[in-house]
């Protein structure tokens, strides 16, 4: 069950609103403008945010601001008669999560309001493990057989990639749209100059390696040599 803000002016759809989410277990403070909103949500602790953009005393979007200026994370959803693209993505850039258009199915609202608060109830991973090899994603430090070892910004990134794709062939057209978001120039050899530089600081003072190339094919991360 969660305690779920309804920002919503319009008595009719705010009543059945409220009812279908009790329906749903969850518990529903009703507010009908964006002074309401804002003081509700600096009162109380909600686990959500539904609300609607057009309110009588402001804009949705705005209230939506000064909400994610005092909560970073709590998942926000709007609802809107507005739907065209430049409408979402003021929505959007305002620091909602998601954005329906009424009419709506109360169906697909419940179905979006459980991912966004499943997405939201599950706590950000701040360690990676593989093998001896931790990256701490939220320092961005990393760590092999407990040594530290210094990484630039896009050697960092290569090899965040790599433990992401254990086992698995990645050519070098992959990695360079993954990691460098290009398209790789077969001309070049900028993928291999920085995967010898990650090598180089995370394999050759170690026994076991974990980056293994496949002629003609691409890397592979391993803890065990895969041929």
């Amino acid at each position: 069950m969660a305690k779920i803000l309804v920002i919503e002016d319009e008595s009719r759809v705010a009543e059945l609103l409220q009812r279908g989410l009790e329906e749903s277990e969850h518990s529903v403070r009703i507010a009908d403008s964006v002074s309401n909103g804002l003081n509700a949500f600096i009162r109380e602790s909600f686990d959500i945010v539904v609300s609607d953009v057009m309110l009588p005393d402001g804009s949705g979007f705005e209230l939506c601001r000064k909400i994610r200026e005092r909560n970073e994370t709590i998942p926000i959803l709007m609802l809107t008669a507005l739907g065209t693209t430049d409408d979402k993505l003021e929505g959007f850039d305002s620091g909602a999560d998601d954005y329906m258009v009424k009419p709506f199915d109360f169906r697909e609202l419940d179905a979006r309001i459980n991912i966004l608060l499943k997405h939201h109830s599950t706590p950000p991973v701040e360690q990676i493990e593989y093998a001896d090899l931790k990256i701490n994603l939220r320092t961005k430090s990393v760590f092999r057989n407990e040594q530290p070892i210094a990484l630039t910004p896009k050697e960092y990134n290569l090899l965040l990639f790599f433990v992401q794709n254990p086992g698995r062939v990645l050519s070098r057209t992959e990695i360079a749209e993954k990691v460098w978001d290009t398209h790789f120039d077969t001309g070049t050899n900028f993928i291999d100059v920085y995967i010898n530089y990650l090598r180089k600081k995370i394999d050759k003072n170690f026994d076991t390696k974990l980056i293994h190339t496949k002629p003609g094919m691409g890397f592979i991360f391993s803890n065990e040599n895969p041929y």
